[in-house]
């Protein structure tokens, strides 16, 4: 039977979607799970950003472990692979001084959180994020560092999650946030799918 995959953003979800988002059958979240309530509170999978700064404060304390997003998921997704984000290390030391700690890679400790826990976790592979580099570059986006955690999830979805017949759709995604994603491009190669009848944005029920 075709299923009804939604990922939602932690941007804003309009009114009224809660309902039909905690009534698809497959539903992803972010890092933080900020759009849990408004967006519904079905959680399948969480997708992680497991470097750097964002992965450290999730897995510090318990805060982030406890919630109720994550206690419900059944599966983890790390959105980047230790040696790709390793390769980037000496470049961006160079191009970015600021971002020091960036490629520092905990997938060590969603992994252990997963195997104690009972959870699956999961690496959207490599190939994912450079065919997503080459996609964007037909937008001209301006110089970036990486794709966001939302488009990266959403590319792997179409690529390697969703059948023929599955319904993907979006909520919560604004294409806005740290300004070394590309967002304007992201944005473009959203509506690109759009148009071609891949993806769809939940809108409230008239």
């Amino acid at each position: 039977m075709p299923r009804s995959i939604v990922i939602v953003g932690n941007g804003a979800v309009p009114e009224g979607l809660a309902g039909t988002i905690d009534a698809a059958d497959l539903v992803i979240r972010f890092n933080g799970c900020r759009s849990a309530g408004p967006g519904g509170t079905k959680t399948d999978i969480v997708a992680v950003c497991n470097t750097g700064r964002p992965a450290l404060e999730m897995l510090a304390g318990g805060r982030w472990k406890a919630s109720a997003t994550v206690r419900q998921a059944r599966e983890i997704w790390c959105v980047r692979t230790a040696e790709m984000f390793a390769a980037m290390r000496a470049p961006l030391a160079v191009s970015h001084p600021d971002l020091g700690d960036f490629c520092d890679d905990y997938t060590a400790g969603f992994q252990a959180f997963a195997s104690v826990t009972g959870r699956r976790l999961a690496i959207v592979p490599a190939e994912v994020h450079r065919r997503l580099d080459l996609s964007l570059a037909a937008f001209v986006p301006e110089p970036y560092v990486v794709p966001s955690s939302g488009l990266i999830v959403i590319a792997h979805v179409l690529e390697n999650i969703a059948a023929a017949g599955d319904r993907v759709s979006l909520a919560g995604f604004g294409h806005e946030g740290w300004q070394w994603h590309p967002f304007a491009a992201e944005r473009r190669w959203v509506e690109e799918r759009i148009a071609a009848g891949r993806l769809d944005r939940l809108h409230p029920p008239a």
